[in-house]
């Protein structure tokens, strides 16, 4: 197709060594067949104190920048030898893509952008995401991408909830939804039944090499993707059947949530964002008509058995059961 761009071969990944970005880039340095050039941009702090994942890195091949992503000659120099550009960067860092992505427009030979999407759909209803607070920052640079971005064709990889982290033990927040294993407890949303689409943080990488591979006329295109859809009592169930007991078991009612999410946000927790995010989740904010994991060549994804197997394996690593 004439509008068609060509397959990314190139990439250039940001937020290499944060949460979703280790993830991603070993996925990218595990695809077959080989990326052509592979490289991450990372700051001169990060370089010195994880100096020996960073010279792991350069031994299975990854280019590694070290530079400011705040510095315009930085960024636009590095430009200069890739194709596509993957954001990870996390949320707090998220507005810095709006210049990566301006700098990017004007590279003539970047023609992919890949910004930092994967979570919760941030446009899931009209009504009600513009104003979850948590999306304020994506929602600035989907709307720069909208008014400046014509060149470039951009993927948002959506991905909903990543499931390590939603099937395991929250501690600071037990009432947002915990799965104590060492004491067979649980803390449920709503009934129970609400059904939730998830992503293990491995299918994130897996998803998104898929989707390099699978080229698109669109200038920008959306990827509704996940692992499994199950439900908090589903979830359970596995976890009992894993750990050959009986839990007891706890709800937090999605109005009780609800208060509980207002009065984080009114004393400025850290844990306001988990509690708006799993309320989302709770109420069906991930759930779509359809996957979008066939336009990508359906790749192999984990399941909820594997899930909650790897959270008690960890737990029997720690000899707590």
């Amino acid at each position: 197709m004439a509008n068609e761009a060509p397959i990314p071969n190139k990439i250039l990944l940001f937020g290499a060594t944060g949460l979703i970005g280790e993830y991603i880039l070993q996925a990218l340095i595990e695809a077959k067949p080989k990326f052509e050039k592979l490289g991450i941009f990372t700051s001169p702090r990060t370089a010195k104190d994880k100096a020996d994942a960073i010279e792991k890195l350069k031994a299975q091949g990854v280019d590694v920048v070290v530079g400011d992503v705040t510095n315009e000659d930085d960024v636009k120099q590095t430009y200069q030898d890739y194709d596509t550009i993957i954001s990870a960067l996390g949320r707090g860092a998220i507005p810095l893509q709006i210049p990566l992505l301006t700098l990017a427009e004007s590279t003539p030979n970047i023609h992919t952008f890949y910004p930092s999407e994967y979570g919760t759909d941030i446009e899931y209803s009209p009504t009600t995401s513009p104003h979850e607070p948590p999306h304020q920052f994506k929602l600035k640079v989907r709307a720069h991408i909208r008014d400046n971005i014509h060149r470039l064709k951009i993927t948002y990889l959506v991905t909903g909830p990543y499931s390590d982290l939603y099937i395991g033990k929250l501690p600071n927040a037990p009432d947002a939804g915990t799965w104590d294993i060492a004491n067979k407890t649980a803390t449920l949303l709503g009934t129970g039944d609400e059904k939730v689409s998830f992503t293990t943080m491995h299918d994130v990488g897996v998803l998104l090499v898929a989707a390099l591979r699978t080229p698109t006329s669109s200038q920008v295109r959306t990827l509704k993707v996940n692992s499994f859809t199950a439900t908090p009592h589903q979830i359970l169930t596995e976890y009992e059947k894993q750990t050959g007991a009986k839990w007891d078991v706890s709800y937090t009612s999605l109005d009780a949530l609800r208060a509980a999410e207002r009065k984080a946000w009114e004393e400025g927790k850290l844990t306001a964002t988990a509690y708006t995010l799993r309320r989302i989740w709770t109420e069906g904010g991930t759930l779509y008509e359809e996957r979008d994991n066939g336009r990508v060549g359906e790749p192999g994804v984990e399941t909820l058995e594997e899930q909650v197997g790897a959270a008690v394996g960890r737990e029997r690593g720690d000899g707590k059961l």
